[in-house]
């Protein structure tokens, strides 16, 4: 079983390790970099994170989430100072998981996660268009022609061979057989080559070379937080996926300490900033990748890669690794979220609708956060609505009020329609046992309603507030009676 086991993560890795490649490289191209620190950079967070990560079977690399957001740097201030804020990021992701702050990601609701899911699965789709392009225009007649056939003979293969053995990851006999395919027959298709020469030497250490000032930390500094943020954020949220694919428990401080760490490295072996790649990851666990090794194998590779196979790797054509990332697309986006949009409640479908398209028109960090917004807000609602009084008029002529559900922020104005100071008696009794403070407003709204009766000759008495609720008016400096 152990064996099996063995083989299974060297397999996946290797499978994930092709569809690092052409990803790593066009991140790079998109920020403005050399593609080998693309490379060097998935070599890098690939292997830290699946080694000392909390989370065996994720993938980790030069992700682009985080080239887009580094693009204005690297034009307006060179790669040098891209280099510094990986290094800053890094360390603030490392602050982040030392806090413990991993589980601020329960934060985010379901409706959220399947937005961001299904958002980033089009995002990968989208992606792989730009391989339909030659130079500015879309490639036509034989060349599309071919290249569509060989995308559609790759899905095919990746679809059908799970029914007639799970021997090898499907993804793999596709690229290589395609590959070989393409090799043989001499067919005139496109290669990773044509992306983008890979061969190169080790990584070297250098610390970025820019002057080590104030000016240059007010550069780096804002940089190197919106990186950390989406990074975080991304990995944090693949994690809760993998997480559910696989039906195990990751660590997310772990993560965020391991994720930090290896930008750091990679900002001081020249390499780009990454996280966690949903699409690689998708890949990795459908190949059959549970454990650390398949990581540490398809870091391994796109270093051998680049140091002795680049001459057969630029041979692999466009197209079998376009199919497979479209079969990923596919497989990531969450298409029972499409069954429920008519049994879940209308706020939830929103919310799913919003995320998804935000973060494919915007970025990550800012869908995420409307989400969260949005969740929050309906929250807020409905909880306000749920708020009511029981009135009820005593023998002695006094009357008493229950009060039942939550008073903070939303729910003030309706807490306070409860009441009708002008019309009750001179004895009133408000009974707090079924209510909850929350916050500064809920304060202030029971000294407003203090206050009106007060202006109208009355006296309201309040009873059984909890011991939460008396620290809250004590704090205050209220009086309760």
């Amino acid at each position: 079983m152990k064996a099996h086991r063995l083989r299974a993560d060297v397999l996946a890795g290797l499978t994930t390790s092709f569809a690092l490649v052409p990803e790593c490289i066009a991140f790079a191209l998109v920020a403005h970099l050399n593609p080998l620190m693309g490379l060097y950079g998935a070599f890098i967070i690939c292997t830290l994170t699946a080694l000392f990560g909390g989370r065996p079977g994720m993938v980790s690399g030069a992700a682009g989430s985080m080239a887009v957001v580094i693009v204005a740097l690297v034009v307006q201030h060179g790669v040098q100072y891209l280099l510094a804020a990986v290094l800053l990021g890094g360390a603030i992701m490392i602050a982040f998981g030392a806090l413990r702050l991993g589980k601020l990601v329960r934060m985010v609701p379901h409706p959220v996660m399947l937005g961001f899911v299904n958002g980033l699965a089009i995002i990968i789709a989208m992606a792989q268009l730009e391989h339909f392009k030659s130079g500015t225009g879309w490639l036509s007649g034989t060349p599309l022609y071919l290249m569509l056939g060989l995308v559609a003979v790759t899905m095919a293969v990746v679809y059908l061979l799970p029914r007639l053995t799970r021997v090898v990851p499907p993804a793999l006999v596709a690229i290589l057989g395609v590959g070989l395919a393409v090799y043989l027959l001499g067919l005139p298709t496109r290669t990773l080559g044509d992306m983008a020469h890979i061969a190169g030497g080790l990584p070297r250490f250098a610390l970025p070379e820019l002057p080590w000032n104030l000016e240059t930390l007010r550069i780096v500094v804002p940089y190197a937080v919106l990186m950390a943020m989406v990074g975080l954020l991304e990995t944090l949220l693949t994690l809760n996926l993998t997480d559910e694919i696989t039906e195990s428990r990751g660590y997310p401080d772990r993560e965020a300490v391991a994720l930090g760490a290896a930008n750091i490295a990679s900002g001081l072996f020249g390499g780009m900033g990454g996280c966690a790649m949903i699409g690689q990851t998708v890949i990795n666990l459908s190949s059959g990748g549970r454990g650390r090794l398949s990581g540490v194998v398809a870091g391994v590779m796109i270093l051998l890669f680049v140091l002795f196979l680049s001459p057969l790797i630029e041979r692999i054509p466009l197209a079998a690794l376009v199919g497979v990332m479209f079969v990923v697309s596919q497989q990531t986006f969450a298409w029972a979220s499409l069954r429920v949009l008519n049994k879940v409640p209308l706020h939830d479908v929103l919310t799913i609708v919003a995320v998804t398209v935000i973060t494919v028109f915007t970025d990550l960090a800012t869908a995420v956060l409307c989400g969260i917004v949005i969740a929050a807000l309906n929250f807020a609602w409905q909880h306000a609505r749920e708020l009511y009084a029981e009135a009820h008029q005593n023998t002695d002529g006094s009357k008493l009020y229950t009060l039942h559900g939550t008073l903070f922020f939303a729910s003030t104005a309706p807490f306070l329609n409860q009441f009708d100071p002008a019309n009750d008696p001179a004895q009133v009794t408000l009974d707090c046992r079924h209510l909850t403070f929350v916050d500064y407003s809920a304060i202030t709204a029971l000294k407003t309603l203090r206050e009106r009766y007060s202006k109208a000759g009355k006296h309201l008495r309040v009873l059984h507030l909890s011991e939460r609720c008396k620290q809250l008016l004590k704090r205050a400096g209220e009086q309760h009676d």
